[in-house]
């Protein structure tokens, strides 16, 4: 069974390689072990629950029916992330229409501890008004950088993009972010976004 710590490798290798014989219960403790932190990028990217929903299962129904022709078990993981990201940007291509605002929540905060509770709140709800903004591809190089801590080879290779053009989606995002931080900010105490604490 999949768990946290050093283990995951291994047991994850063994999971993919039983259900690339189709063992539908490894499958679905994969899907267990992933699909909460993949909701919660889909949301950021999609700003819509039920498009993230959609999202996911797509990338997962995919992942299931293609399982067979994965190469590299210990490579599933990227696999995964790759297909369900690209199922948001087909999903928001195909609907053609402008994502509705959900909040922004984190699974796993890593961020500095924040005494002042309310000075938190504004400065995300700051950051998630910046980060609605910005076009789907440009926000889905942010989610899956800073969100899922992904390395920017990673984040090129999972959205199927150059390396030079992910780093480029990336700091212009985070130059659109700032400016629109600075332009609706009507609080001089909100800081730490706007020194890229949260970004």
């Amino acid at each position: 069974m999949v768990s946290p710590g050093n283990g995951v490798a291994m047991n994850q290798r063994e999971l993919v390689e039983r259900a690339q014989r189709g063992d539908h219960d490894a499958f679905a403790v994969l899907a267990g072990a992933f699909v909460a932190r993949l909701d919660g990028a889909a949301r950021l990217i999609l700003r819509d629950r039920e498009l993230a929903r959609d999202a996911v299962q797509e990338g997962f129904i995919h992942a299931w029916r293609n399982l067979p022709t994965l190469r590299d078990p210990d490579r599933f993981e990227a696999w995964l992330h790759r297909l369900v990201f690209r199922a948001c940007i087909d999903l928001l291509r195909r609907r053609g229409r402008r994502p509705i605002e959900v909040e922004l929540s984190p699974i796993e905060s890593e961020g500095p501890v924040v005494a002042d509770v309310s000075t938190f709140v504004a400065d995300r709800a700051l950051l998630d008004d910046a980060l609605r903004r910005l076009d789907p591809e440009w926000r889905a190089v942010v989610v899956l950088h800073y969100y899922l801590g992904m390395p920017l080879p990673a984040v090129a290779a999972t959205l199927g993009i150059p390396i030079g053009t992910a780093k480029s989606r990336l700091h212009r995002s985070l130059a659109a972010m700032r400016l629109t931080i600075d332009a609706d900010s009507d609080d001089p105490g909100s800081t730490a976004v706007r020194q890229g604490q949260y970004a």
